[in-house]
Order: C-alpha cells, then structure tokens, then sequence
C-alpha cells in the first residue's frame, strides 16, 4: 500500500490554489468539479463536495492535523509570508527549537495548519 495524497478542505478553490503556488511553488496537475491535485500530492477539495460527502460542518483551526514543508531558506520563506497579498495568521512566529531546527507555523486562508522548518 501507498499513501497517494493528503486532501485539504477548502472554501474557495482558486483562492487556495494562488496561495499554495505563490508561497510554496505547487501548480495543478488536475482541476475537477471541486477537487484539484496540486504537485507533491497536496488535494484541495472545495467545502460545499466535502460536506455532501460526511454530512458533517467542517471545523477550520481545529488543530488535528497539519501540512508540513521544509525550507532551507527560512527567513526568506518568513519575508515571503510577510509580503504576501492577505494577511497571514501566525500561530507562533519564527522560532528556534532546542535541537536547532527553525520552525514558523500559521494558517491557510481556510484554517489547515501548516509548519514550515528547516530540513532536519
């Protein structure tokens, strides 16, 4: 067995899709009715195809999961998220763990959790 991709729920499809292209470089290899694989196995599928799915409302900033990317270049990655068109919600700032790996977390537009370290 296979873990083939990691699906994100999101409100807004072209919305996530500049987001994940200008802060992490990911572009579509296929738009869908709702569903859109980007590179690295990253799924986004719109709220309204989720929710018909699970008959459930989606919980944002929930806290269960969360997307992870290294960066060599952290703090240009840092100014890049300072720079960027919206406002991003940090849920810590940059910070230095204990056995040396640099570290930033925040949140998508939708409220998935990402982190983003240096490699390891």
């Amino acid at each position: 067995m296979k873990l083939k991709n990691v699906l994100i729920v999101v409100n807004d499809i072209q919305r996530s899709i500049e987001f994940y292209k200008d802060l992490f470089g990911l572009d579509v290899i296929l738009d869908q009715d709702g569903n859109v694989i980007l590179t690295e196995g990253l799924v986004l599928q719109d709220a309204s195809v989720w929710k018909q799915f699970i008959q459930k409302e989606i919980i944002p900033k929930n806290h269960a999961t969360e997307l992870y990317f290294e960066e060599t270049d952290i703090e240009g990655f840092v100014e890049k998220l300072e720079n960027y068109k919206e406002p991003i919600q940090y849920v810590n700032p940059l910070m230095e763990h204990t056995w040396g790996q640099k570290v930033i977390r925040f949140y998508d537009p939708d409220g998935n959790l990402i982190e983003v370290g240096t490699p390891m």
